[in-house]
């Protein structure tokens, strides 16, 4: 593997053996930060995922008067400042690329004093948040957007509870609402799944002492008092291991050990996935990690064939499904993917970024509006090059392309991975070292 500035060339290996551990789930860790800054005396957070965009989070809550210490790499104090606590900065919040702290912020904010502006770089900025505003405006809220995307102005003050149905299954704007019921004097505040999406806030605030209901699709929070954390110990991040899952299973020879995985059964679709195609993957040593289920991931090279993702799967798998793309390129028969509009609304538009980029290795696989089709051919990918655009999924899914092809795979702008796994491509070298022993 070699590099040139932010260009990268992963180039194929025989096999994958080894055992390795992932940082710690990104989701979790901004949430951990975030409602740490709004509980009562500390949360220490063990096993923090550190990455730029939990990065972001820290410096967030550090200009809206937290106190956040860092210990180590993967070990924080924060220092809350209560519920209603938080101060407006003298300029605006920074969110950098982090999607999950802007929109988590809006409902954070949204029960403050004071006026508040949120701004994210330009990735971020093409992002939608009306669909966190405007349920928001619903409880009160005065926040205004700039044409449906950041900046944002937010002007706390008193909320109302709302029963909300959401349009679009969407962890971020549940989370948001979720936030700002925190602060919504009288009833409950009720949030709507169509389907269900990863549930990481509503476990934290019952962890912290909110009055929390959770039923089939829908979830309910009551106004609190005051929160407190104390320890969160966050699990490794599921979406950074399923890099390595995917690598495993295409590469023959293959026998890949992951330790300590969050396996909520909200994040581990592309497990269900990848079991149907014929993936070879064991689950061990499952147990309680910071609350939220684990384990350990044993998963052996083998052949898959093709499959559709059903709709129900999708907010499951949401940041997987460009690696099922792949996966599906050396299955037997067809793959299909539908109900996945979402992923138009990401870092990029990653439906094109993922038919675009595959093709350009070899692949057969077309776009539709909402998802994408694969015709599997087992045998390796070509190989070529691939552009990240920027988005740190993208960047990771040429990595493993580029494990598993004939040729290797050059990836521009590689540094996006940074985004949510800054060791990623220091991990790939670990593991040819240990192939090679």
């Amino acid at each position: 593997m070699t590099a040139a500035v932010e260009t990268v060339l992963v180039e194929p290996v025989a096999r994958l053996v080894g055992h390795l551990r992932v940082p710690g789930d990104k989701s979790i860790s901004h949430r951990a930060v975030l409602i740490g800054a709004i509980c009562d005396g500390e949360t220490r957070v063990a096993g923090f995922g550190r990455s730029a965009d939990t990065e972001a989070t820290v410096a967030a809550v550090r200009a809206l008067g937290a106190e956040v210490y860092e210990h180590d790499v993967d070990t924080l104090r924060v220092f809350g400042r209560g519920l209603r606590g938080l101060r407006p900065p003298a300029g605006p919040v920074d969110c950098a690329n982090a999607g999950t702290l802007m929109r988590l912020a809006c409902g954070v904010l949204a029960g403050q004093d004071g006026a508040f502006e949120l701004t994210g770089d330009t990735s971020l900025s093409a992002r939608p948040m009306e669909r966190v505003a405007e349920p928001l405006r619903r409880m009160g809220a005065r926040i205004e957007t700039t044409d449906g995307h950041a900046p944002l102005r937010i002007v706390g003050g008193p909320l109302a509870p709302i029963d909300y149905e959401l349009p679009v299954a969407s962890a971020q704007v549940k989370s948001a609402v979720l936030l700002a019921g925190l602060f919504a004097e009288g009833d409950a505040t009720t949030v709507v799944e169509p389907a269900p999406t990863r549930d990481h806030t509503e476990r934290m605030l019952a962890a912290a002492g909110a009055r929390v209901r959770i039923g089939e699709r829908s979830v309910s929070v009551w106004a609190a008092e005051r929160l407190q954390l104390g320890e969160v110990e966050v699990p490794g991040d599921f979406s950074s291991a399923a890099p390595f899952l995917v690598a495993a299973t295409l590469v023959p020879g293959s026998e890949l050990h992951l330790h300590g995985v969050n396996l909520n059964p909200r994040r581990t679709g592309l497990l269900s996935v990848l079991e149907r195609m014929g993936a070879r993957i064991t689950v061990y040593n499952r147990r309680s990690i910071g609350g939220e289920p684990g384990g350990d991931l044993e998963v052996r090279s083998a052949e898959l064939v093709g499959t559709r993702v059903r709709l129900e799967e999708v907010p499951l798998a949401i940041d997987e499904l460009p690696l099922f793309a792949l996966a599906a390129c050396s299955a037997h028969g067809d793959s299909v993917l539908r109900g996945a509009a979402e992923l138009r609304a990401k870092e990029t538009d990653r439906i094109d970024a993922v038919v675009d980029g595959l093709k350009a290795l070899g692949a057969h696989v077309r776009g539709t509006p909402d998802g994408f089709v694969v015709r599997g051919v087992p045998t390796r990918l070509r190989g070529g090059r691939l552009s990240s655009r920027g988005d740190h999924r993208i960047a990771m899914l040429g990595a493993i392309a580029g494990l598993a092809s004939r040729e290797g795979v050059r990836i521009d702008d590689a540094a996006a991975v940074a985004v949510s796994f800054p060791g990623f491509f220091d991990l790939l070298d670990t593991l040819r070292r240990q192939a090679a022993a």
